[in-house]
């Protein structure tokens, strides 16, 4: 049924980049130079773009896999395991040194300031993918933030198997050149500012979309205020306000929009529902600590009818 979270069914999604362990402090401010806060609350759990999305997808009851790189240590191990018990498949590149951590200051608002070591989340190669995790039995493939020509090549090898493929550059956007990923893409997801590095207008209005193709649907996240998909083959741009959510923390929000928007398309919800499904989506992980939030079909619902009857999420 379209529109309906409960009725999605369970597409074959290869998600590949960031694998993290996250140690999150919560603090009433964040701190001036020279200044001291005290820690309120602290939380690890996983984190990385890519491993978040696939968590949430798991969640949602899709065949969800993850392919990137952890150290040899205990956040690796950890961050492994984690994955494994959300139900999610790990291909996951064993690197010398430390696993990535970052380290997120969230504030009474919710806005995160992140420290981070050079970690082993980008210690992966095109090759390391096992033959078996992209083939004809692959629904999609999302890539996250990683070396642009492992996010290419990937992409590539999707679309000979008929996979279809999200790209979603994240922080670095604007520092490495996704080009070719992009051309290859049906699906961009970007916030405000990384839009703002992709798009171009003319003297006349006229927006020119760079690399994308030119039937490829780009998604545009503005926190709270909603979102956005231009969908380029239909001609249409679709928008949705958002909800009113109490924010917690909003790491790892715009990973779990990504992975509803993505549940949803797949499940055959139109693009107008399916902003719906992820801004919900991503407002539920905005009400709680931490990256790794559960969101289920029911909770998705209970969000969807809240805001029906003019309630808070």
């Amino acid at each position: 049924m379209d529109g309906d979270p409960a009725s999605i069914p369970g597409p074959s999604v290869l998600c590949v980049g960031h694998v993290n362990w996250d140690v999150t402090l919560i603090v009433d401010r964040l701190p001036a130079p020279d200044g001291e806060v005290k820690i309120r609350r602290r939380h690890q759990a996983g984190g990385g773009s890519a491993a978040n999305v696939a968590a949430v997808l798991a969640g949602l009851d899709l065949d969800a896999s993850l392919f990137g790189s952890v150290g040899a240590d205990e956040s690796g191990a950890l961050a492994g395991r984690e994955l494994s018990s959300a139900g999610v498949r790990t291909h996951l590149v064993e690197a010398d040194g430390e696993t990535a951590v970052k380290y997120l200051i969230v504030d009474a608002d919710g806005e995160v300031m992140v420290l981070s070591n050079e970690g082993a989340n980008e210690a992966f190669t095109a090759e390391d993918l096992p033959s078996g995790a992209l083939t004809a039995d692959t629904d999609h493939l999302h890539v996250t933030n990683q070396p642009p020509a492992v996010a290419a090549a990937l992409a590539e090898r999707a679309r000979e198997v008929g996979a279809t493929v999200s790209v979603a550059p994240g922080r670095q956007f604007a520092e490495r050149d996704f080009t070719e990923a992009l051309s290859l893409a049906d699906l961009v997801f970007c916030n405000r500012r990384e839009a703002a590095a992709l798009l171009d207008e003319d003297a006349d209005g006229a927006t020119s979309y760079g690399a994308l193709r030119a039937d490829a649907t780009l998604v545009v996240t503005h926190g709270g205020d909603g979102s956005e998909a231009h969908d380029r083959a239909a001609g249409r741009t679709y928008t949705h306000d958002g909800f009113d959510a109490d924010v917690v923390d909003t790491t790892g929000a715009g990973d779990a929009f990504a992975a509803g928007f993505l549940a949803a398309r797949l499940g055959g919800t139109g693009p107008e529902r399916a902003l719906a499904v992820a801004n919900a989506c991503g407002a539920i992980a905005a009400g709680e600590v931490g990256a790794r939030v559960e969101i289920t079909r029911d909770r998705i619902e209970s969000v969807l009818d809240a805001a029906d009857d003019g309630g808070t999420v």
